[in-house]
């Protein structure tokens, strides 16, 4: 079994396992979900989802983040961690979004990452869930699982997106990564993953390889 074969085989069993799979991020407008994903670098996206709950009623909109006083924000995001930084690149992004894209995110990578705070792991889970032409989605979870799975050697971020993209067709992205998510959460946990459990035990090099050594 080749990695594509691995990979097609491999994200079969994730909609099986998974067939409703969302982003866990609570969100009502595209901004939202810019700002949710920002705040959860370094941060439990149920943590995020309280913080934004009264984030969202006080800043409705890009101006409203854009006019935001500093120390301010910085108490209102305190409990996503690294809130100095979070801040400071949520007002420079929504700056940038009322005076170069009318107010409007862009659905574009060149132009996301142009965005104060925005990296390839936020530009690409924007862009699959409000545009739906992201990339894979490589967070803490999705590089884990594809190096163990095997669809991967590789370990950083930039690189496991490139070594993985084409492996599945475009449009199965988003959910394909929102389904790691919630697989590295349920079964492929960082420690002491649950091999016995998982229904990709047959194709996972991890397990195999795991199993070849208990004879």
């Amino acid at each position: 079994m080749d990695k594509k074969e691995r990979a097609e085989a491999f994200c079969d069993i994730l909609e099986q396992l998974y067939p409703d799979a969302l982003c866990s991020l609570e969100y009502e407008t595209p901004l939202q979900l810019l700002i949710a994903t920002q705040l959860s670098a370094q941060c439990t996206d149920a943590r995020v989802n309280i913080v934004t709950k009264d984030l969202f009623k006080k800043y409705p909109d890009a101006t409203s983040f854009a006019n935001a006083d500093l120390k301010e924000l910085e108490e209102d995001i305190r409990p996503t961690g690294f809130y100095h930084n979070k801040a400071k690149n949520i007002i420079s992004c929504c700056k940038k979004i009322l005076s170069d894209f009318d107010g409007e995110i862009p659905d574009n990578m060149e132009d996301m990452l142009s965005l104060a705070g925005v990296g390839r792991k936020t530009a690409n889970l924007v862009l699959g869930d409000i545009f739906g032409k992201g990339g894979m989605v490589i967070d803490t979870h999705a590089k884990r699982i594809l190096y163990r799975v095997g669809l991967t050697k590789e370990t950083l971020p930039e690189k496991v997106e490139k070594d993985t993209e084409k492996l599945l067709p475009r449009d199965k992205h988003s959910d394909f990564c929102h389904r790691l998510v919630l697989h590295g959460r349920a079964l492929c946990t960082a420690r002491k993953p649950k091999c016995d459990l998982c229904p990709a035990s047959g194709i996972c090099k991890k397990c195999l390889n795991n199993l070849q050594k208990t004879y």
